[in-house]
């Protein structure tokens, strides 16, 4: 009887908690949506891959340690990693994607892409390394000697100097056919010497594993090795030295030698952004840019009182200057105001923690050469003079950053800019690995954009500085395409600067010299711009169109991850995608 007024008690629960707890569709549904905040139905492969990847990278490595040759892929694991690729492209081929949601399709495109990319630039090493692989004749030797240490197997230390011994009348014989050769192009004699380095480092973690472990080897193998060791610095010197500058990277008197990459090889790297446009169409659109730019700039002058000399207005606002170690202080002033305007508007979610965790930084001299500007993210590097530099470097330094310049540059490295950014990357889909300068750099020029809209510069001063930026984006257009279009030189590119957009002329030569000698891409410096005006146009489709709040639109930027913007559009307004997507979205209109 007892057990039979339990099972009622138990049946009636259970009738209970159905009524109040129903497992309807619509649950399951909202299961699903918050599911994808996090994943899509490519995570696994993606994240399975980069990890199969850094185990490949790890175990060729020729170093030990992540210095310069951790980098180098040796021909061997070039070709372990073109076979991994190989291996992914097959699997992913299997997968449905008709039946997957709107995000797995973005992460399958962008993924496939990935691969077809770091394929294309794998095969195109291989064939940079073919053209030096013939100064290079004991490469092999010394790779197979390197082996059985991967495993600790045991070698035989007279055999192990044998070899080194005949490795270095290799190394000997080359570096006497060096002096008779030709002058090789520099960028191969660089890679040859990082080549020869590189075998120097393999040989140095195998003598390195044996020598004082194993008796014999101890005995037979430290003199040759040295003598190899020796050679192998000597050879990888030399052949640096050969190297002789191709005639569109001779010096035009700036000092800055970058090598311009040509019109084919930019419509392939805009195609891998998903940018629809020639590099002569973003020319134009550059020009239309700029020209808004001058209407505005020439308002903002007259209402200072000087006419239509907007360089003389720019000069007043470079003549006020902070002192000497105030330039923090000011900038955290800068910051406030920014953070208080965009909380007032309630314009995007910022947490707690990301207001509490960032912090500031004295830029170097030496950075400054390259970076005469603010750098930020979770670090705000502030570009100001410092004891060592002499009284024209202070000047242009204090008068480049005055405040009314930084206005658009502290909530662009900051909040709602690379600071957000990069915390809200760290917390959400954090598997996808599609970082792109149009996302980064374009998301934090598309606040510049916005904040002029809703009226944050409130004098002609605060509107001359921010447009001095805006234009400073549209000139990196011109000067970054018509430079790697073989059209300028870095000489014309500085004096664009100076001339265009009102740079102090050390700035202009460190802004020309960060964007060619250094690892920026290509199309680093036009996609500040270009990447903002994508923002806008989408802004316009989903805000204007009132399908979204502008919160929530900037809320969902910063979940999605990084990746190409045509495609965040794809998810944001579930456009339907085929697995051979191409790029389409002609975004500018005006």
């Amino acid at each position: 009887m007892n057990h039979f007024k339990w099972m009622k008690k138990l049946v009636f629960i259970f009738l209970v908690g159905i009524q109040l707890f129903p497992v309807s569709k619509s649950s399951a549904q909202q299961n699903k949506t918050s599911l994808y905040k996090q994943t899509s139905e490519m995570a696994d492969v993606m994240i399975q891959y980069e990890a199969d990847k850094g185990s490949i990278i790890r175990f060729y490595s020729s170093s030990t340690r992540q210095d310069a040759n951790y980098a180098y892929n040796s021909p061997e694991r070039r070709q372990r990693l073109l076979t991994l690729i190989a291996d992914y492209q097959q699997q992913i081929s299997k997968l449905d994607f008709a039946s997957m949601e709107i995000n797995g399709k973005v992460d399958y495109v962008l993924f496939k892409r990935n691969l077809e990319d770091q394929s294309y630039q794998l095969k195109e090493e291989q064939a940079k390394y073919d053209q030096i692989s013939k100064f290079l004749p004991f490469s092999n030797r010394i790779v197979a000697l390197e082996k059985p240490r991967r495993r600790g197997l045991a070698v035989v230390g007279q055999e192990v100097a044998k070899e080194l011994n005949d490795i270095n009348k290799d190394i000997t014989k080359s570096i006497k056919d060096l002096k008779r050769a030709d002058s090789i192009e520099s960028t191969l004699a660089d890679y040859a010497s990082t080549s020869i380095k590189s075998l120097q480092s393999v040989l140095k973690n195998y003598y390195n594993f044996y020598n004082g472990y194993d008796p014999l080897f101890t005995w037979w193998v430290p003199k040759t090795y040295s003598v190899t060791d020796s050679l192998l610095n000597i050879y990888a010197v030399a052949i640096r030295k050969k190297g002789k500058l191709v005639s569109y990277q001779k010096d035009d008197g700036s000092g800055i030698i970058g090598r311009p990459i040509g019109r084919d090889e930019l419509i392939r790297q805009l195609k891998l952004e998903f940018i629809p446009y020639t590099p002569e169409e973003l020319v134009e659109i550059a020009n239309k840019e700029f020209a808004w730019c001058d209407a505005e700039l020439l308002k903002a002058t007259r209402e200072m009182g000087f006419g239509d000399n907007w360089k003389a207005a720019q000069e007043k606002l470079k003549n006020s200057y902070v002192a000497p170690g105030k330039q923090p202080e000011a900038m955290f002033d800068l910051y406030n105001q920014s953070v208080d305007f965009l909380k007032k508007h309630d314009l995007v979610t910022i947490p707690p923690i990301a207001e509490e965790t960032w912090n500031m930084y004295m830029m170097s001299p030496e950075r400054q050469l390259v970076s005469p500007f603010f750098l930020g993210g979770e670090t705000l590097l502030i570009s100001y003079p410092t004891n060592t530099m002499d009284y024209e470097e202070k000047m242009m330094s204090m008068r480049g950053n005055n405040p009314d310049f930084s206005r658009a540059t502290v909530h662009h490295e900051l909040i709602a800019g690379h600071h957000l950014q990069g915390f809200m990357s760290n917390r959400y889909k954090p598997y996808r690995n599609f970082p792109t300068p149009f996302w980064n750099e374009g998301n934090s020029l598309y606040w510049e954009l916005l904040l002029w809209d809703m009226k944050f510069p409130q004098t002609p001063e605060q509107r001359v500085g921010m447009l001095f930026w805006r234009m400073h984006r549209c000139a990196r257009i011109m000067f970054s395409l018509n430079y790697h279009l073989g059209k300028w030189t870095p000489q014309q590119c500085i004096d664009y600067l100076v001339d265009r957009v009102g740079h102090e002329r050390a700035n202009a030569e460190g802004e020309v010299r960060r964007s060619f000698t250094t690892n920026y891409g290509p199309l680093y410096q036009l996609a500040y711009m270009m990447g903002g005006l994508q923002f806008y146009a989408l802004k316009k489709e989903l805000v204007d169109s009132k399908k979204m709040t502008l919160k929530q639109y900037h809320d969902a930027i910063l979940r999605e991850n990084r990746m190409p913007i045509e495609m965040l559009r794809a998810i944001l307004t579930n456009q339907p995608i085929t697995r051979d997507f191409q790029t389409s979205w002609h975004f500018y209109n005006k």
